[in-house]
């Protein structure tokens, strides 16, 4: 998860709330609007999942805590006033509690893309958050990828050493061909692995281009 801002003033309401707009990461959809204190604050970024405070209930309400629907955090950022929350999540189903999409009525879909035509490091983008994602949040009994999510992290990990391994093993040797398998199923594995901890492909590629500042 990325935090673009510092601190957040609870202090500018009488009630110590803040208004959150939670924004889809994938189609820029808004999803919802809702309130959080301080403390809903920490949680949802201490657990990467959307908690409010629920004024009704008078208590912290994390979403989907009974429905099962929750919303994914990504990038959590404040306005130039530091008085108003910008979440970017992505939701694990429908999020109106009437079974739509957004609270708004619209429908939260993405055209169809040709994945013939997106860029060689774009498609890493497209992978993790398009096909792998898709895997973790409708699991399927046939999919391998939804089986690793399904027996977590530890062996996530486990296949990501296994297939470094035989990157290693064929860097030895002479066949291009192999080696190219053997890095595409070690790339495929990190992003399992990045998805399975709530980490953007994008994150990683800010790290390395702040190195190279």
């Amino acid at each position: 998860m990325k935090d673009t801002f510092s601190t957040i003033d609870f202090d500018k309401s009488a009630d110590g709330l803040v208004p959150a707009v939670i924004q889809d990461t994938n189609t820029g959809k808004v999803l919802m609007l809702g309130y959080m204190n301080s403390e809903a604050l920490d949680k949802t970024r201490k657990e990467g999942t959307v908690t409010f405070f629920s004024r009704s209930k008078q208590r912290l309400w994390t979403k989907g805590e009974t429905s099962g629907n929750f919303l994914l955090v990504n990038e959590i950022a404040a306005d130039c006033d530091g008085d108003t929350l910008l979440l970017k999540a992505t939701p694990a189903g429908p999020v109106c509690h009437t079974g739509a999409d957004t609270c708004f009525g619209e429908k939260n879909s993405q055209p169809e893309i040709d994945t013939t035509r997106i860029g060689e490091a774009s498609f890493l983008n497209y992978l993790q958050k398009e096909v792998i994602r898709e895997r973790k949040l409708n699991p399927s009994d046939t999919s391998y990828t939804s089986s690793l999510f399904k027996r977590g992290i530890n062996k996530i990990a486990q296949k990501v050493g296994e297939e470094a391994v035989e990157v290693v093993i064929e860097a030895k040797d002479n066949d291009d061909d192999l080696f190219k398998n053997e890095v595409s199923d070690l790339l495929f594995h990190l992003l399992i692995l990045l998805e399975q901890k709530n980490i953007d492909l994008d994150e990683v590629i800010d790290v390395l281009r702040s190195r190279h500042h």
